[in-house]
């Protein structure tokens, strides 16, 4: 899944969908995609990452005790 990073604006893959999905983590296992050449992964906050449209994270994916 690709997810942008709110300093730059530049795409960033993410490599681990339940470190995404989960609440109680707070960092995603991702690689940024940049120049040519494929970057080595990454933790990336998951509060520095927004949808491509702009939008943020669900906060079920962010709160751990979001109801």
């Amino acid at each position: 899944m690709f997810l942008n990073h709110r300093d730059d604006n530049s795409l960033v893959e993410v490599l681990n969908l339940t470190q995404l999905f989960d609440p109680f983590s707070d960092s995603v296992e991702a690689r940024m995609h940049a120049g040519e050449e494929l970057q080595d992964a990454a933790p990336f906050k998951k509060v520095e990452l927004t949808f491509p449209s702009g939008e943020p994270l669900p906060r079920c994916w962010t709160t751990p005790t979001y109801r």
